[in-house]
């Protein structure tokens, strides 16, 4: 009896879902980027800062959040759980320091420090999604689209998470939502760092994973719509304290309730259809586990030669064909690398292991990252600017807004993988024309943000989390497809210096000075009021005590219509990344299509 619960125990803490699942629950707390839009008012207000100081500040956090490169190189050389202790220590140093300097408990700073202590805090997320993304894509090569979908999905969660533990605590200190960020994602890494991991048996597809993908999903869709009604909830009907708890400990049993999986799957022990196959592609495992690079490459140079040599047609042989095949094709390997005749590609295709150098050449990398900083670029500058466009538009209460963009991001994450996924293995056709509707779905957003009629703030916020979020979760699974997994790691962290580039340029030059433009342009004017009209002196004196404000539709207008244009762009490059590499994705997925 006790040999069989430890049996059950050991399945359970070796199941890849479970992994998985706890990648999920980290993600959940590494979009601290996102929360930004809500913390924004609090620094303005309290450092006494203008817009452009604060577009400093958005423009320090956007590189911290994608400045990844060492994140990603740490990701090839040592366990998840260096990555997540690293992350988690940033992320504590970081955002502890800004609520010191917020709450006055640590002297006030100049603003390239407080930007340096931005960017080492937001920096800590790189290694929490590093850590995630590159352990889940390992243990589910074969379900790339989904996988990447649903991390990047939940990571858009971390705003809604976060500003609903605030309401909480019920405290009128909006700096403690600062504190919030500061705790919250290190606690949760350090409890998660020895559970997210690579495990064995991770390459083979699995009879349950379609429904197991399909419960998270159905999760994925109860939690938005459940995010969606508590906060109109809270923002309109303003019920008791006990009821906002209610509310609380409910979406927390969802966010929970994936772990269902692997506890089912640990108790009913599922049984693996190809004993064989799976003794061949778990084994190279233990030399993956190792720090030597000796005993990392050289199972890997075989796991990787079965995949590029395997027949396109094996997969589709009776099992006990395939099994003798992919035996065979492996004791080849083996002979070939025994004598020193292993082939290495020094210059591969499209579909091959690329590293970060060979893909820089390719013409369809650098097109994927300029339409990445177009649509990405602008929907962070929307999410960075979100407080001040809401209170221009007059809504006094930004966590309303910040918190629905968190949910369409989330949505546009988990749909973008969804979808692109029926795209690729049912069509056989690029995932990056999903990429260029939602680019489109984008630039219709924009426009309605400047056009600012009655009841836009819900749609075009609708639009562009919708569209921003969908980036996140089919640029990544194209450009592991198009590059290969082995290097993913890096490319992802070169890939994400499109949103703080985007950022700069949309947010800190053009974005910004608009705003500043039209804010000096109401203060000349409330100036003149104040001399044509005594009663008006109050205007004057605000203006005169505070940094510049700017109200009404023209404050973003012709922004909102430039980053319109730019997803527009976008959109054209997608196309153009389409018809490119239609050929390729014939090959990757015609054996898939049934």
């Amino acid at each position: 009896m006790a040999g069989k619960l430890r049996d059950r125990v050991r399945a359970f803490s070796t199941n890849r879902w479970l992994v998985f699942v706890a990648a999920m629950w980290m993600q959940s707390m590494a979009g601290t980027t996102y929360i930004f839009g809500a913390i924004s008012p609090v620094l303005k207000a309290r450092l006494g800062y203008d817009q452009r100081q604060v577009a400093a500040l958005g423009v320090a956090k956007n590189l911290g959040g994608c400045l990844g490169l060492l994140a990603g190189a740490l990701s090839a050389t040592r366990p998840a759980w260096v990555l997540l202790l690293t992350g988690a220590a940033q992320n504590s140093l970081g955002y502890g320091s800004l609520w010191l300097v917020v709450t006055g408990r640590a002297p006030a700073l100049p603003l390239w420090l407080m930007c340096v202590i931005v960017f080492v805090g937001t920096n800590g997320q790189t290694y929490f999604i590093t850590a995630s993304l590159v352990t889940s894509i390992q243990n589910f090569p074969k379900s790339r689209g989904p996988t990447v979908g649903i991390l990047k999905g939940f990571m858009g969660l971390t705003s809604a998470i976060l500003t609903q533990v605030y309401a909480v605590i019920h405290t009128p200190d909006h700096a403690t939502l600062i504190f919030l960020i500061a705790v919250g994602p290190s606690l949760v890494a350090i409890g998660l760092m020895f559970v997210i991991r690579p495990v064995g048996g991770h390459r083979q597809v699995r009879p349950s994973d379609k429904n197991s993908f399909m419960f998270i999903y159905t999760v994925c869709l109860l939690l938005a719509s459940y995010l969606v009604g508590i906060m109109l909830v809270q923002d309109f009907l303003e019920p008791s304290y006990d009821v906002v708890v209610f509310l609380t400990v409910i979406l927390f049993v969802l966010i929970i309730s994936p772990i269902a999986i692997p506890v089912i799957l640990s108790l009913t022990s599922e049984k693996v259809e190809h004993p064989m196959e799976e003794a061949l592609l778990s084994e190279p495992l233990a030399g993956e586990a190792s720090t030597s690079q000796e005993k990392e490459d050289q199972p890997e140079v075989f796991l990787s030669e079965v995949e590029e040599e395997k027949p396109k047609d094996t997969d589709s042989l009776p099992p006990s064909e395939r099994r003798k095949r992919i035996a065979e094709l492996q004791a080849k390997l083996v002979e070939a690398a025994a004598r020193g005749g292993v082939r290495i590609k020094r210059r591969p295709h499209r579909g091959d292991n690329f590293t970060l150098m060979q893909a820089f050449v390719k013409a369809d990398f650098w097109l994927i990252w300029l339409s990445l900083l177009l649509g990405s670029g602008s929907g962070l500058t929307v999410i960075d600017n979100l407080g001040q466009m809401s209170q221009a538009s007059g809504f006094k209460n930004a966590h309303i807004f910040v918190s629905l963009m968190s949910i369409w991001n989330f949505l546009g994450r988990v749909g973008g993988g969804y979808f692109s996924e029926i795209i690729v293995r049912e069509r056989t056709y690029p995932r990056h024309i999903a990429l260029t509707f939602a680019q489109i779905v984008m630039a219709a957003g924009h426009f309605l943000f400047a056009m600012a009629w009655p009841g836009t703030m819900y749609i075009a916020s609708l639009l562009v989390g919708l569209g921003y979020g969908a980036h996140w979760a089919i640029v990544p699974a194209a450009v592991s497809e198009l590059f290969g997994v082995k290097h993913f790691g890096a490319m992802y962290n070169f890939l994400i210096l499109a949103n703080p580039t985007g950022s700069l340029i949309f947010s800190g030059l053009i974005v910004s000075n608009l705003y500043e433009y039209e804010a000096e342009k109401q203060g000349q004017q409330h100036q003149i009021s104040a001399l044509m009209s005594p009663r008006s002196l109050h205007n004057m004196s605000f203006l005169a005590d505070g940094p510049l404000k700017c109200e009404g539709p023209a404050c973003f207008f012709v922004s909102s219509l430039i980053l319109s244009v730019f997803c527009v762009i976008g959109a054209g490059l997608s196309l153009l990344v389409v018809h490119r590499t239609k050929r390729v994705y014939a090959r990757l997925y015609s054996s898939v299509r049934t």
